[in-house]
């Protein structure tokens, strides 16, 4: 595929710097400065949508269980592309300090969106990349995903996606439709070192069933864990979370495990936190929030009963933050 540069309200992208402000320089070409080790020690920032897609929610949390939210639980960030949503949005934090968002900027847009910021406070221009334009028949680019490959030195960017000629033995009578069509989802990527410019997109992974709502974390020396929902609809509804493996974040990625949800869960984010790792999902149908937390990804505790999310919370990111931004974030709210 050919490399693109992102497009910033139907324009070239312009220097580094212009994406952060020119008080804000970005990360040289070429770099690709990754998110610091997570120590499992809090704090924590929680990004999310509301029930409206109508911007960015942010919360936080000391012990990675009750979260609270900021700015009165206002939006942060509006969006101004596509679709003029902003749904599941992930944001990771690099070495350098620059915070990244990525995000569903409609229902049937062939692209993301993406933004940057140094304070979470102050963000760039927003740009939409057209990741699946070069198929002229895709349906929907859902629930981009952020994650630093520490392998190549560069950041994955994946989703989900319907190409209705493909996969054609998982595109089943009585599915979900969009404008007639069967949703039928398979996991695409494209990857960048300075969120400037991106490859070519290319397939990330195909579970044998329709998948969507992918998140990775690293969980050792060559130990790499995708949860992923199995998006299946009929003739029996799944809309459950699995898990996969991988000894690099850009795959081979193995045969995806039994459930370790229950069913019509999606958007599951995971932290570290303590010695072992919390997975968060969105309980959409119960209009809630779920979680569970693991020490070896093969057993699970339901910790959902101890879980305070803000009121209305949908599919979103949870990610390590540092305590004196934390602050000025808290001080920023409150003014």
């Amino acid at each position: 595929m050919m490399v693109r540069k992102l497009v910033a309200l139907g324009s070239l992208a312009l220097a580094a710097a212009t994406l952060l402000g020119a008080d804000a320089p970005g990360p040289a070409p070429g770099s690709a400065p990754g998110p610091a080790p997570e120590t499992g020690k809090g704090p924590w920032l929680f990004s999310y949508f509301g029930d409206e897609g109508a911007g960015l929610h942010l919360a936080w949390s000391d012990d990675g269980l009750k979260f609270t939210p900021l700015h009165n639980d206002k939006p942060l960030l509006t969006p101004t592309l596509g679709g003029k949503l902003m749904r599941d949005p992930c944001m990771r934090q690099g070495s350098d300090g620059v915070w990244h968002l990525v995000w569903t900027t409609g229902w049937s847009d062939q692209g993301f969106g993406v933004a940057s910021s140094k304070d979470l406070l102050h963000w760039s221009d927003q740009r939409f990349v057209d990741a699946m334009t070069y198929e002229a028949t895709a349906q929907n680019t859902w629930a981009p995903e952020l994650f630093y490959d520490d392998i190549h030195a560069e950041w994955l960017i994946f989703w989900a996606s319907t190409i209705p000629e493909k996969f054609k033995e998982t595109a089943l009578p009585g599915g979900d439709l969009a404008k007639g069509v069967i949703l039928n989802h398979r996991m695409y990527y494209c990857t960048t070192k300075d969120f400037i410019t991106f490859s070519g997109t290319k397939l990330f992974y195909d579970p044998g069933f329709n998948c969507i709502d992918a998140t990775i974390t690293k969980a050792g020396d060559k130990h790499y864990v995708m949860v992923i929902k199995d998006e299946t609809k009929v003739p029996e509804a799944k809309k459950n979370l699995r898990v996969a493996t991988a000894e690099s974040p850009q795959g081979p990625w193995s045969k995806a495990s039994a459930p370790i949800s229950v069913a019509w869960v999606e958007g599951p984010t995971i932290a570290k936190v303590g010695d072992g790792w919390t997975i968060y999902y969105d309980m959409y149908t119960a209009h809630k929030y779920g979680a569970l937390q693991t020490t070896d990804w093969k057993t699970f505790k339901d910790v959902g009963a101890e879980l305070a999310m803000p009121k209305g919370a949908r599919h979103g990111t949870v990610t390590p933050i540092s305590a004196e931004q934390l602050a000025t974030l808290k001080a920023a709210a409150a003014q």
